[in-house]
């Protein structure tokens, strides 16, 4: 997968699980989407709607220019996702080329990371492969884009960025929303990251299909750990002692915990899947009433 790296390094203590009436899944108040039942593992009060079912770290950005579309694009060590089972994933091109990933979370409306803002963007949804024709195929620009106030480039700390489509996506089996949580995930959480990204580090080698990871929270003090000073409250991270990883490519993409959008691919050391080094993302958790209200208001 794909992602950035700041010059910074390191994270926080594990958090306390809150009452599900604490925990309002978001999307659907977005979307007008009627999210699945609320279950006793999800920690998350879904409201009910009336719209219809949806069915470490470099030097360099993790939103590289990639190679063509055609050529196809991977996550280090991860496995081909099963087909059109993450439809809230899209991919930002430039022309013809990948450049970043992103997340549907209301039918109008993708977050990605900050670091992958651009004059201009074209969204492919749908896609499991990158290569030929798939009849699932949705495409959008995005005519408008809104990286959050208090992004820092050279930190990358608020690391994500609304874009606005054209148009509203259709809902289907293969492009729909996901929701978002305001309950962070816990220490030690499992964790799932998709990507087109580059499936080697340092070695480039893109995959043709959409590929998954599973990875696990860190602790805040285990991430600071590992990125001695860079590590803020906006970040939390997330590995696998086998060398799994996200990577370049990934960018933007998210990572889901317990079916609820909880992170966004940001930065982390190249080669990716070092021993020690963990992914960094962009903790969601903070952000929901800022993407609440950004939405409402445009």
């Amino acid at each position: 997968m794909g992602r950035s790296q700041p010059n910074a390094t390191p994270r926080s203590p594990r958090p306390l699980p809150l009452p599900c009436l604490l925990c309002p899944l978001l999307t659907p108040i977005l979307s007008g989407s009627v999210p699945p039942p609320c279950t006793a593992m999800s920690c998350l009060l879904r409201p009910p709607s009336s719209g219809p079912h949806p069915s470490t770290r470099s030097p360099f950005p993790l939103c590289l220019a990639l190679p063509e579309a055609e050529e196809g694009t991977r996550i280090v060590n991860g496995t081909e996702c099963p087909r059109h089972s993450q439809p809230w994933q899209a991919a930002l091109f430039l022309g013809q080329r990948l450049y970043c990933g992103a997340v549907l979370v209301h039918r109008q409306w993708l977050l990605t990371a900050a670091h992958c803002r651009k004059p201009s963007y074209l969204v492919r949804l749908g896609r499991h492969s990158l290569q030929g024709v798939e009849l699932t195929t949705q495409l959008r620009k995005g005519i408008l884009s809104f990286p959050h106030p208090k992004y820092s480039h050279p930190k990358h700390d608020n690391d994500l960025m609304l874009i606005k489509l054209g148009q509203p996506v259709q809902p289907t089996a293969s492009v729909k929303p996901i929701s978002l949580s305001s309950c962070c995930p816990r220490a030690g959480a499992r964790c799932l990251v998709s990507g087109w990204g580059t499936t080697s580090s340092p070695q480039v080698n893109y995959p043709k299909a959409l590929q998954c990871v599973n990875l696990t929270i860190l602790s805040e003090q285990a991430c600071q750990a590992a990125y001695p000073g860079e590590i803020t409250d906006s970040m939390l991270c997330a590995g696998d002692r086998a060398g799994k990883d996200s990577c370049q490519g990934d960018s933007g993409g998210p990572l889901v915990c317990d079916g609820t959008l909880q992170g966004l691919v940001s930065w982390g050391d190249v080669p990716c899947a070092q021993p020690n080094h963990p992914g960094v993302y962009t903790k969601l958790c903070l952000f929901t009433k800022w993407i609440q209200d950004t939405i409402k208001s445009h």
